[in-house]
C-alpha cells in the first residue's frame, strides 16, 4: 500500500498552491430554496459546480481534490432525498467518468461502501478501474464516508494484518490502512455554505490543515469563489509548530512556483 510523509513533518513552501484540497459541499439545499426549487435542484445544481472544482484543479496545479458527498450519517436524512442522492450518483458516474478519463483525471470513492446497491457498487469499481492510471488530478468522493469510521476500520484492519506490534503501533503504522492513504493530508480545507465544523470528516487527516470557511453555497462557488480561497491560504505561514525565524533558517519562507495545467474537463 502507497504512502506519504505526512504534511504534519514536512513544510509546504509558503505561497505555493496547495496540493490537496478537501472540501465539504454544503449548501445545495438551501440554494434551491433561495431559487424556489425543490432541493433535489439544487444537488443537480451541485454537480455542474463538481465539473467546475475539477476543471478549476486541473487549470492550477491542484493533485489531489477530495469531495464530501454523502457522510455516514446523511442516511438519516428522509428516505425519498437519500434515494434520489443515490440516483443522481450513479447518473453521475454514468455520464462523468469518459470525460475524466479523457482529462487523465483518476476517480477514487472513499467510504464504506458495502450499504451501496450492487448495481451502484459495480459502477463504482468500473469508474475506479477506468481511470486507475490518470496521473493529473486524484478526485476523490467521500461517500458513507465518516472520519470516526476510517479510523476504526484501519485500526481494525491494522489489528488483523500486524497482530505482532500489538501495544506499539505508531502513527506510520496506522497511516497505510486509512481510506485516502494513497493521498497526501489535505493542505486546504474548504467548507462552503456558512458552516464552521468539520463534520466528522477525514477526522485524522485535517489535523494540520488550514481551514476556510465562506457564506458562498455550493451551486455558487465558482473559479473566482475558489481563488478567493486559495489566496487566504497563499497568505498563511505554516510553521507546524515550529517559529517563524525556523522557517527562514530552513529556506522554506519562499513563495513556489505555481504549477498551471492546460488540460480542460468539458462541460
Amino acid at each position: 500500500m502507497a504512502s506519504f510523509t505526512s504534511s504534519t513533518r514536512t513544510i509546504p513552501e509558503l505561497g505555493r498552491v496547495p496540493r490537496h484540497v478537501a472540501i465539504i459541499m454544503d449548501g445545495n439545499g438551501r440554494w434551491a430554496k433561495k431559487h424556489f426549487l425543490p432541493r433535489f435542484a439544487g444537488h443537480r445544481r451541485g454537480v455542474e459546480t463538481v465539473r467546475g472544482a475539477v476543471r478549476y484543479c486541473l487549470g492550477h496545479g491542484i493533485d489531489y481534490l477530495t469531495l464530501f458527498a454523502f457522510s455516514s450519517e446523511n442516511w438519516r436524512r428522509p428516505e425519498e432525498e437519500v434515494s434520489l442522492l443515490m440516483q443522481l450518483f450513479s447518473r453521475a458516474l454514468m455520464q462523468e467518468v469518459s470525460k475524466l478519463e479523457s482529462n487523465g483525471v483518476r476517480l477514487k470513492i472513499a467510504g464504506d461502501l458495502s450499504r451501496f446497491g450492487a448495481e451502484l457498487q459495480a459502477l463504482i469499481h468500473a469508474a475506479e478501474r477506468k481511470t486507475a492510471a490518470n496521473d493529473q488530478l486524484t478526485l476523490t468522493i467521500a461517500a458513507n464516508y465518516g472520519g470516526r469510521w476510517d479510523i476504526v476500520q484501519a485500526m481494525n484492519r491494522m489489528a488483523v494484518e500486524r497482530p505482532e506490534k500489538q501495544g506499539q503501533w505508531t502513527e506510520d503504522d496506522l497511516s497505510p490502512y486509512l481510506a485516502m492513504s494513497y493521498a497526501p493530508e489535505p493542505d486546504l480545507f474548504i467548507r462552503t455554505g456558512g458552516e464552521e465544523r468539520v463534520s466528522n470528516f477525514m477526522l485524522w487527516q485535517l489535523a494540520y490543515t488550514e481551514f476556510y470557511f465562506t457564506e458562498t453555497l455550493w451551486p455558487e462557488f465558482d473559479a473566482a469563489a475558489f481563488d478567493e480561497a486559495i489566496a487566504s491560504y497563499q497568505r498563511r505561514e505554516r510553521r507546524f509548530g515550529r517559529i517563524s525565524e525556523q522557517r527562514v533558517a530552513d529556506g522554506n519562507s519562499a513563495a513556489g512556483e505555481n504549477r498551471p495545467v492546460d488540460a480542460r474537463l468539458d462541460a
